[in-house]
């Protein structure tokens, strides 16, 4: 599986901000993923001891969520550690995993932010924008705290509060489990928001995380999932 899309990736940050800007245009926060019947998870795993990351994808299948594929991609990230600029740090791995993957998903979670970011365009997006498929961010944190400070949303599962900046929602703080802390829902492309937190919930299971997810960042971490 290849991009649709792509870019150069050897861009000094400055560079890398302003296209980030650019391609934040082509994003479209519209839609409803229908005829779902694969899910993609996505996950990068870095500062092993050997100095490698390990980006891992997996294909699940939905509604049953039983596990179809698991692929990993190893290498040295390049780009440097800068907030905000993550997606070119890992994305250049994760696509060496996606090269892997024999059957297209019909919808990617992503582990990271969505139009949740400075520039309205997080890894979820970059990913979303560069196969052309609906993709939904799932962070485990909120990045933009001095923009938008995220509110508590209420204890039970499916309790969610939509999160605002000057120029519309951007994300919404869900919660998934009872007793457990929120994920941050962002839209990455093809999506509204409101689908991107109900596709959330609808691949949770017993634990915080989608199982997409959950699942890839096991395959990240070396402990890949069984196929079922």
């Amino acid at each position: 599986m290849k991009p649709v899309f792509d870019h150069p990736w050897s861009l000094s940050p400055e560079a890398a901000a302003a296209l980030q800007k650019e391609l934040a245009g082509r994003v479209i926060r519209s839609g409803r993923p229908e005829k779902v019947g694969l899910v993609a998870g996505v996950d990068l795993a870095a500062g092993r001891r050997d100095g490698l990351a390990r980006a891992a994808v997996v294909l699940l299948g939905y509604p049953d969520l039983g596990l179809r594929q698991a692929v990993t991609a190893e290498g040295t990230l390049t780009f440097p550690y800068i907030p905000g600029l993550l997606s070119f740090r890992e994305t250049p791995l994760v696509l060496r995993a996606f090269e892997q993957v024999e059957t297209p998903p019909d919808l990617i979670f992503v582990d990271g932010q969505g139009v949740a970011h400075p520039r309205r365009f997080g890894i979820a997006c970059h990913l979303g924008v560069l196969f052309d498929l609906p993709t939904v961010g799932v962070a485990k944190s909120w990045l933009i705290w001095r923009e938008v400070r995220p509110a508590e949303p209420g204890p039970n599962r499916g309790d969610r509060v939509i999160l605002y900046a000057r120029d519309g929602p951007v994300g919404a703080a869900v919660r998934t489990q009872p007793g457990s802390p929120p994920v941050y829902v962002s839209v990455g492309h093809r999506l509204d928001l409101e689908a991107a937190v109900e596709w959330t919930l609808a691949c949770v299971r017993d634990h915080r995380l989608p199982e997409p997810t959950r699942l890839a960042d096991l395959a990240s971490r070396g402990r890949p999932p069984t196929l079922w």
